[in-house]
């Protein structure tokens, strides 16, 4: 019997696979990689931004951070299919096909980098080229081979707010080093929390996480101490010479020691619960602390 589908579920069905397109790409990630990108750029320009560079930035940045998610989706389908965590996305569920994931992948990563080349300049599309290899072809498989694949994984996590530097600048100076230096140390006690907080998913799909080794998670919370306690003093490397002023110094420096007291709560109580807690308070402070970078240069 031949069945016929009514508008409306042709409708729901295209929404529906639009919005497995849009998973793929990893659209948090892409969100935080274009957010840190706007904060490079807008620091970078001195505090004066618009126009079709910035649009530029911003487009080329999520074209290769969607395409880099794709590609990361499509290595690691199979694993994604053995954690409660991640079986239902759309590669190990069956909903979009391995190869047209390669295909998205290849498509976005390659043309932003392409489109960073012509429409802004050579150096921010050189980088995002590193971020993507890196994030890609080092991070990705190394996680099944080492516990110190998330300090290479946070290379790739650190660079689009330097891509926004020298998207306005045309060059890496202090400014952008330390931005990369913010990003870096964030990423080490977010991804700790998250890792501790899915150990046994990790452990399930074969990934030698430092959280799947780590049975008491003393060395997980003591990583997590060293790289919140090391954000601190960079995050505050931007005060005077780095274009920051006094607004911007004091929240650097009063949410780093609330991250800092969180790391703590961790080691002190090593359980999900407190994993989970930090991983809160590191969605709340990255933004909280770009948003002290911008007060600060608008008001100054």
């Amino acid at each position: 019997m031949r069945t016929h589908m009514t508008p409306r579920g042709t409708i729901a069905l295209e929404r529906s696979r639009a919005m497995d397109y849009i998973t793929l790409m990893k659209p948090e990630l892409t969100f935080l990689s274009v957010l840190t990108a706007l904060a490079g750029y807008y620091l970078g320009a001195g505090g004066i931004i618009g126009g079709p560079g910035l649009l530029h930035t911003l487009l080329g940045t999520a074209m290769v951070g969607g395409g880099s998610g794709a590609l990361n989706q499509y290595i690691e389908r199979r694993y994604d299919g053995l954690m409660r965590r991640t079986e239902n996305r759309p590669l190990p569920s069956g909903r979009i096909a391995p190869v047209e994931a390669l295909l998205v992948g290849l498509l976005l990563s390659s043309g932003g980098i392409l489109y960073l080349a012509i429409c802004v300049n050579m150096l921010t599309s050189l980088l995002a080229a590193v971020t993507c290899a890196t994030y890609v072809w080092l991070y990705t498989p190394l996680k099944r081979l080492t516990p110190y694949a998330t300090l290479i994984g946070g290379i790739p996590g650190a660079l689009p707010p330097v891509m926004g530097w020298t998207a306005a600048t045309g060059e890496i100076t202090g400014g952008a080093i330390v931005l990369f230096g913010i990003l870096f140390f964030w990423q080490m006690p977010h991804f700790l929390s998250l890792a501790w907080m899915y150990r046994k998913d990790y452990a399930r799909a074969g990934y030698r996480l430092l959280a799947v080794s780590d049975e008491g998670g003393r060395k997980t919370a003591s990583q997590a101490i060293l790289h919140t306690s090391l954000l601190i003093p960079v995050s505050l490397l931007l005060v005077g010479r780095g274009g920051a002023g006094i607004i911007y110094g004091v929240s650097a420096a009063l949410l780093g020691g609330g991250f800092l007291l969180f790391a703590l709560l961790l080691y002190a109580r090593r359980s999900s619960a407190s994993a989970r807690r930090l991983f809160f308070v590191s969605l709340l402070y990255l933004p909280a602390l770009l948003l002290a970078m911008v007060i600060d240069r608008a008001l100054r």
